[in-house]
């Protein structure tokens, strides 16, 4: 099974690059997952397209509205995901990942094992580091991605 992990997200806006930050953790932390690439997909592209329909299963990390404190990490699979995304505006992506979904679901090509890793942001400023409370939650989030890489068989 080919996993694609990416992360989201505008590092020169704090917390905004949180999706992108836990990507670079993982592959510094597990950079030889087997059958796993990691994808910086930055904020988003319609080049991402053909990556997401090439894998089996696909996990996004960006930063979203939990209605949560800073730093709190939740995850939703499957149909979880789309939900969450196609439900309120809780993501600063979620237009642009919806509509990579929306392009993967009409060719046949949306992987059936997806998830999503979400993030609350503190703050949304200029700044090329995470807010102290969502850098401390980037190895909880790393840890997060494990274990839905655990629990489809793979990491």
């Amino acid at each position: 099974m080919r996993v694609l992990v990416m992360g989201i997200g505008n590092t020169l806006l704090t917390d905004e690059g949180a999706g992108v930050h836990v990507l670079e953790y993982l592959r510094e932390h597990h950079p030889d997952l087997p059958d796993v690439e990691y994808l910086d997909g930055g904020t988003l592209s319609f080049t991402l397209a053909g990556p997401i329909e090439d894998a089996d299963a696909w996990i996004v990390i960006d930063a979203a509205q939990l209605q949560a404190d800073p730093g709190a990490i939740r995850h939703f699979v499957g149909t979880e995901m789309d939900h969450f995304l196609g439900t309120t505006k809780r993501s600063v992506h979620e237009v642009g990942l919806v509509d990579l979904m929306d392009i993967a679901r009409l060719t046949g090509h949306l992987p059936e094992r997806r998830a999503l890793v979400g993030i609350q942001p503190a703050e949304m400023g200029w700044g090329d580091k995470p807010s102290p409370r969502v850098a401390a939650a980037i190895p909880a989030a790393a840890a997060r991605v494990l274990e839905v890489l655990h629990s489809w068989g793979t990491a």
